[in-house]
């Protein structure tokens, strides 16, 4: 499942994320970063689905 929410947040990052925790902080977070700049969103995506 790991693999799909990796590939989704290369894709879509703040869906990953989505996935991953739900409508948090980290959500929003990703969705900030991800409008300021698509790589810091994907670092972003892929550092919360890889933590957890």
């Amino acid at each position: 499942m790991d693999v799909l929410r990796i590939i989704l947040a290369i894709l879509l990052p703040p869906l990953g994320v989505f996935l991953q925790v739900g409508l948090g902080l980290h959500f929003w977070l990703n969705i900030l970063l991800t409008l300021l700049g698509y790589i810091p969103g994907i670092v972003h995506a892929i550092w919360i689905i890889a933590r957890r």
